[in-house]
């Protein structure tokens, strides 16, 4: 099935301020973006948390990607922040169905990242209960990490298996690598440093979503005023 891979600006940063400018500077150019959390035990690093985001306010729809232990003590305030889906880790909690249920019935969308060492099979029997998978091709918890193109044949694995699943990866995608990985079927990519860190983040957006989608045999979008369209 011919899929359109959607390029989604994935936001980190430990500073309020500057989650604030970024988030103002997606509002231009992309109508939705994840915000990554870190609580410096799940992964090394800490980011903002979620009274941070709620004080923004955010105008464009999000997704929060949770890389904390004990996710299921943090789903009710990221519901009641806004956010349409909370993604968590497989790895981070030894009951995932049962933050699943938790996160279905505060009314929103229910993800699962797996890390890299996490084998396909391992995540098989929870995906019907699933709206969307999200491979991490980095180590996660910081922008610029290595990219490991090792977990690419789990995310070909998983879309034999599941065609009609949503799946998405996340972490260390750049202009050289973009077009590899989306011809791979995904619905979304996540994308850190090679958008949010550049110079203009709005023309590295549209130049990561003309190359997946002329990878996956898409027209090149109209421009819109500015030279480009934003995107939904």
């Amino acid at each position: 099935m011919k899929r359109r891979c959607r390029i989604v600006p994935a936001i980190l940063t430990d500073s309020p301020e500057m989650l604030a400018g970024m988030l103002r500077q997606a509002e231009a150019y992309a109508g939705f973006v994840q915000v990554d959390i870190m609580d410096g035990q799940f992964v090394p690093s800490r980011s903002i948390v979620c009274r941070d985001i709620a004080a923004l306010e955010p105008k464009l729809r999000w997704e929060v990607h949770l890389m904390v232990r004990r996710p299921e003590e943090q789903l009710q305030p990221f519901a009641r922040a806004g956010a349409e889906k909370i993604v968590f880790h497989y790895e981070a909690t030894s009951a995932p169905l049962r933050v699943v249920a938790g996160i279905r019935r505060l009314g929103i969308s229910a993800g699962l990242a797996v890390n890299p060492e996490t084998p396909v099979s391992a995540i098989l029997p929870l995906v019907d209960a699933l709206d969307s998978v999200l491979f991490l091709t980095v180590h996660p918890g910081f922008y610029g990490a290595r990219f490991l193109p090792e977990v690419l044949g789990k995310v070909a694995d998983l879309r034999a298996r599941r065609p009609d699943l949503e799946i998405g990866v996340d972490g260390g995608i750049k202009e050289g690598n973009v077009a590899e990985v989306a011809r791979l079927g995904l619905d979304h990519i996540c994308v850190g440093s090679a958008i949010c860190a550049q110079p203009d983040p709005a023309a590295a957006y549209r130049r990561l979503q003309a190359l997946a989608d002329q990878a996956c045999g898409f027209p090149a979008p109209p421009a819109g005023p500015g030279g480009g369209r934003r995107e939904g």
